[in-house]
């Protein structure tokens, strides 16, 4: 019997549907009236993520610009970059590489609720002797998340609702996360 490989991203489409119904649920209605280009970009908000992490034989480096543009004072949508690198001496050398998207919403001023969905694309090295062994694979995560948000920074967790011990980039389905924007 032949699988069929576009399953999983089939039913990804329906989880990310229905969570950008649901977040718009509760967004306010809004006229949507006529504004020119520039009007669009003076209202993005640009930010992202970095991490640098260095040990004996170990080296990580990440790389995640973003940027949101919020759709009214409750609801915000944006989209990301995902790029890192990781080598630990003698063992393994991983290149990661992908895209995101995300929405936010604020009920209230201090608490945003999250829904983000990332691809990205794994390529890993593992140093095997006599004969090195290679993995590539695509990784996807749909995760939700709450957070307390002071300005233009939000602190919070977020947890992937698609997460699997043998092939996520990440050690747990839960991770606290750190959010800027300008």
């Amino acid at each position: 019997m032949k699988k069929n490989v576009f399953a999983p991203i089939f039913n990804l489409k329906v989880i990310v549907t229905i969570g950008f119904i649901f977040l718009f649920s509760f967004s306010n209605s809004q006229t949507i009236a006529k504004t020119n280009q520039n009007d669009f970009w003076k209202h993005v908000q640009f930010g992202g993520g970095f991490g640098l992490n260095f040990g004996t034989g170990y080296t990580e480096i990440t790389l995640a610009p973003s940027a949101i543009y919020p759709v009214n004072d409750y609801v915000s949508l944006g989209a990301g970059l995902l790029g890192s690198f990781t080598n630990s001496k003698n063992y393994y050398t991983t290149g990661v590489y992908g895209v995101s998207a995300i929405s936010l919403f604020n009920p209230i001023e201090k608490i945003q609720l999250s829904l983000e969905v990332e691809q990205a694309r794994v390529n890993t090295q593992f140093q095997m002797i006599p004969n090195p062994v290679t993995k590539n694979y695509w990784n996807t995560g749909l995760y939700v998340g709450a957070g307390y948000r002071n300005g233009n920074v939000t602190l919070g967790a977020r947890y992937n609702l698609l997460f699997d011990k043998n092939k996520s980039i990440y050690s747990d389905a839960l991770m606290p996360f750190v959010r800027l924007y300008f």
